[in-house]
């Protein structure tokens, strides 16, 4: 109990203002001791409603432990026209855009959905036989050599194993190097 009440009593007493922001919020610290290790606590005060998206990012990373020292007024003012700077950019990129899309629409109508498009995947997909369907597609593929073949010569010919492929196949004595022709 008597850790409570000092903890309290600390948090009341030891508490050193910081700074605060542009929204009214109030930045405290104080040093504490927990097991025998000095620590600083930090937190702010929110002036009205406990509204955490009002924190600025340097007080944020300054809570947080990112920073060391808390961001100075000086530097707030900096940043902020700095990120008034940025907004301004934007918005004459933006512009410019419109101006050049209506420019080009003039000449050309584009119709753009807002995604960027992909590469057509069924497409590609439909390329690569699965496991079932490879050795399907190989049996036809085999089959109609083989039709392709007998209509071309004649029953009596002997056929050379490495003309009825289309696959680059074989070694040793029916190997003949610069025979095989990739399939059209």
């Amino acid at each position: 109990m008597s850790k409570l009440f000092a903890r309290i009593s600390g948090f009341f007493s030891s508490r050193t203002f910081v700074g605060n922001d542009k929204a009214g919020n109030r930045y405290f610290t104080r040093t504490e001791e927990i097991d025998g290790i000095m620590k600083e606590k930090r937190w702010v005060v929110f002036r009205g409603e406990d509204d955490p998206t009002s924190i600025p990012v340097e007080w944020i990373c300054w809570l947080n432990g990112q920073r060391k020292k808390a961001p100075t007024p000086e530097e707030m003012i900096e940043l902020e026209a700095r990120r008034e700077l940025v907004r301004k950019n934007v918005a004459l990129l933006k512009k410019e855009e419109e101006e050049r899309r209506a420019k080009e629409g003039s000449s050309r109508k584009v119709v753009s959905t807002g995604k960027v498009g992909g590469p057509d995947l069924k497409s590609f997909i439909q390329q690569i036989p699965t496991s079932s369907k490879g050795i399907k597609l190989e049996e036809e593929s085999y089959a109609t050599n083989r039709a392709r073949e007998t209509e071309d010569e004649p029953e009596n010919a002997e056929k050379e194993p490495w003309a009825t492929s289309s696959e680059p196949t074989g070694s040793g004595a029916a190997f003949r190097p610069g025979t095989w022709q990739p399939p059209t």
